[in-house]
């Protein structure tokens, strides 16, 4: 097992409930996936088997919506709730090392997500957002979002 170089426990800005060492822990979190996760597949195959037809992350538009459906001048975020600060119970989270650290973390991702709402809306895109925990609804919400996206078509 290769050793890591460990901070000293007395370093003023050490990691005292990290179980990893730096390193390590950056390699675990250049691992967190951020497209094609399991939410996103989630709601990709409930909108394809309504019969919708779409495109996946497109960098022309702003934020770089996960799903985008032009016939329907609509796009679908679909946001875990943990980075993005959602208002439930997993959302409302905040990890006890480095809290300063994701506190201010957070804040960018919830600043982003709204200036990106804010430029679609502008260009006539509807937005949607799912979150993470409205999956656990099921068929309830993918219903809920299909209505959505069907009504007013632009």
């Amino acid at each position: 097992m290769p050793a890591f170089p460990r901070r000293s426990p007395s370093a003023p800005d050490a990691m005292t409930h990290d179980v990893f060492a730096p390193e390590k822990r950056a390699t675990i979190m250049r691992a967190v996936k951020s497209g094609d996760t399991k939410p996103e597949r989630q709601v990709r195959r409930a909108l394809h088997a309504a019969g919708f037809r779409f495109r996946l992350h497109r960098a022309d538009l702003a934020g770089k919506p996960d799903i985008v459906l032009p016939r329907y001048k609509a796009v679908v975020f679909v946001h875990g709730c943990f980075w993005h600060g959602h208002d439930c119970k997993r959302g409302a989270r905040t990890p006890k090392t480095n809290a300063a650290y994701w506190r201010a973390k957070i804040a960018r991702n919830t600043d982003r997500d709204a200036a990106a709402v804010k430029a679609l809306s502008a260009q006539g895109w509807r937005v949607f957002i799912v979150w993470e925990c409205e999956l656990r609804a099921g068929e309830k919400t993918m219903t809920a979002l299909a209505a959505a996206i069907r009504s007013d078509k632009a």
